[in-house]
């Protein structure tokens, strides 16, 4: 099996339209991510909240968070101390389709993202539609998306990493929502910096 990351491409159509690795769906109740090292899916951790992820969730193959994500970061933030996450780029795909399970490959065309910065790191958050998918083939802008579906991925994405009982240790903030222009911006620098950072091509 290829490796999920390194061994699949971001898509001939990228940014356009992506390949994107999904680790969760809606129905998980646990946290699941790539192991960077095997390419098998690990439980991170339960979700120890009733919150879930509201969309499909993973990430862009050959895509890395590294100077150039973290320059333009903070160039929209007027920040200077934001630096790259090391992280492959995620993406959160929204389909009325259900989907029950990951470590499958989905196309999806991105509309727009959220710029999160996690403890002084850059981690955006793609924001994109199943390519093909009826009810929300018409959006192509993250305009387009009901404020009520926003509110729910800034919700989860600014608690998911929360436990019960415990103090906030990290600060996780969303400083923007960003169109989809900013969106293949922040794709096209990340997959610099993995071509930068690792000799397969992307």
């Amino acid at each position: 099996m290829a490796h999920p990351w390194h061994g699949i491409s971001s898509g001939a159509d990228t940014p356009k339209v992506v390949n994107a690795f999904i680790e969760m769906t809606p129905s998980d109740g646990v946290k699941y991510e790539i192991d960077k090292e095997t390419g098998f899916l690990k439980v991170d951790r339960p979700q120890k909240f009733s919150n879930i992820v509201p969309a499909l969730y993973g990430f862009i193959p050959r895509t890395y968070c590294h100077d150039k994500v973290a320059e333009f970061c903070n160039l929209k933030t007027g920040r200077t101390d934001i630096t790259g996450d090391q992280d492959p780029v995620d993406i959160c795909v929204l389909t009325e389709r259900n989907i029950t399970h990951g470590n499958i490959l989905v196309p999806a065309i991105p509309i727009g993202g959220f710029r999160m910065i996690d403890d002084g790191e850059a981690d955006d958050k793609i924001v994109a539609i199943l390519q093909g998918d009826e009810v929300f083939d018409q959006w192509r802008s993250i305009g387009d998306c009901p404020k009520a579906l926003i509110n729910r991925l800034k919700h989860y994405f600014l608690t998911y990493k929360e436990m019960p009982g415990d103090q906030p240790v990290k600060k996780i903030e969303i400083t923007d929502i960003y169109d989809k222009d900013e969106a293949y911006e922040v794709i096209n620098r990340s997959r610099e910096d993995y071509a930068d950072n690792y000799s397969i091509g992307v």
